[in-house]
């Protein structure tokens, strides 16, 4: 029996729960498996965007290419651990969650100096977001566009860890428990974490828009 063909029989009860994309991933990922290495393409291919956006969220625009293509590197090293048990693109979230957790831990070792301080249009913003105006005063791309800096900047003040648990408990908005198998964490972890890391980014923010 072939590997391909093994991998595919050991999972016979989530095939049949899965949906078509994910039959046709878990297809593609035994034909890999079974030596056919080109086919990994066709996954990059299928999750690219999904990727991108992940990772789009969580480091600086100029990095986003370079750590997109080293979750793509990681899946493709750690495939056959894919077990079928979640759909591939959620074992593909996680790994890219993780990838960029670890992206911060490195800039967080070596000491980089913190971003510039706010420009006049940032340092407006957080004034009046701050001061609770309404929400659909922050509707615009503009306004969407200063915030997500705003925010990046915030968050790089942040551990690695209170940085990941502010990105998907807080801002993402994701169930502690979906948090935690993304991290590979316990539950307990992130909500303690959770609770202390937005009381951090309030104070960072608060911060900025003392010294913008």
């Amino acid at each position: 029996m072939s590997l391909s063909a093994a991998y595919v029989m050991s999972l016979p009860a989530a095939r049949e729960s899965m949906e078509t994309g994910e039959r046709e991933d878990l297809d593609i990922i035994s034909e890999v498996l079974d030596g056919d290495t080109n086919r990994f393409e066709v996954l990059i291919d299928r999750h690219r965007e999904h990727v991108f956006r992940i990772v789009g969220r969580r480091v600086r625009r100029e990095d986003v290419e370079e750590i997109a293509h080293d979750v793509f590197v990681r899946a493709w090293s750690s495939l056959a651990s894919y077990r079928g048990d979640s759909p591939f693109q959620h074992w593909l979230s996680k790994i890219a969650v993780r990838t960029c957790h670890d992206y911060w831990r490195g800039r967080y070792r070596s000491k980089e100096a913190p971003m510039s301080s706010l420009g006049e249009d940032h340092a407006e913003w957080l004034e009046n977001s701050m001061a609770g105006k309404p929400e659909d005063s922050f509707n615009s791309a503009e306004s969407r566009m200063l915030a997500r800096d705003v925010m990046m900047r915030a968050l790089e003040q942040l551990s690695p860890a209170d940085r990941a648990v502010i990105e998907l408990v807080h801002l993402e908005e994701r169930p502690v428990k979906e948090a935690a198998d993304m991290l590979g964490w316990s539950t307990v972890n992130v909500k303690v974490r959770a609770h202390r890391s937005r009381k951090k980014l309030k104070k960072i923010l608060e911060k900025m828009e003392e010294s913008g």
